[in-house]
């Protein structure tokens, strides 16, 4: 009877074991078809960036040729220094994507000088595909691991990589955007729409 009875104990632990073992491995297909509603850090922190590269694009596009020495106020960048700079701002967000900081004041090699808003504008598309590219591959570790601008010994700027790309990348763009704006309107240029419409043209679509 001893035996009969261990035996039956036996075989309702192996029963149960089996149950659970059934159990884990339902409950983990479940899981693994279920989508993953966790959105990339591109996707998250960067859904606008499509819409500011076309948008830089089309002001960079509207620089008239043969102007590039002009300028609003002896104060003032030329036209051409300006869309210049404008044109390059996607490889300093190359740079915050590839390093972890950047001296300002560390040698470097000089712009480049453009005769023609096609060819910054040729550069512009082809800095920017490369920054897409880069920030679409970005994981969240990267997205918030620290990083720093510095002018020599000093540090100036010392963020998550995200909030760096936003601020000197995105916004900066913007800025010199809206100054490149007002050089066009003072050279009879029409402005192109940008959040909305400008004076001179809405954007397609618009009613």
């Amino acid at each position: 009877m001893a035996k009969a009875s261990t035996r039956s104990k036996s075989s309702s632990k192996s029963k149960k074991s089996r149950k659970s073992t059934r159990k884990s491995v339902r409950k983990a297909a479940s899981k693994s078809s279920k989508p993953s509603n966790q959105k990339t850090a591109f996707a998250l922190l960067f859904p606008d960036l499509e819409s500011e590269l076309a948008t830089t694009r089309r002001m960079l596009d509207r620089v008239p040729n043969g102007n590039n020495d002009w300028r609003p106020h002896a104060k003032s960048r030329t036209l051409g220094d300006l869309a210049t700079h404008l044109a390059q701002l996607p490889g300093f967000g190359l740079v915050m994507c590839t390093r972890d900081e950047f001296d300002g004041l560390a040698p470097r090699p000089p712009e480049p000088k453009f005769t023609t808003s096609g060819e910054r504008v040729r550069m512009f598309e082809e800095l920017s595909g490369r920054l897409r590219e880069l920030l679409q591959q970005m994981t969240w570790d990267q997205a918030n691991a620290p990083w720093k601008l510095r002018l020599g010994d000093k540090v100036v700027a010392n963020a998550p990589r995200a909030q760096i790309l936003r601020t000197v990348f995105v916004t900066h763009s913007a800025h010199h955007r809206a100054q490149l704006g007002v050089y066009l309107r003072m050279l009879e240029t029409p402005v192109p729409w940008s959040y909305g419409r400008s004076a001179d043209e809405d954007p397609p679509g618009a009613m």
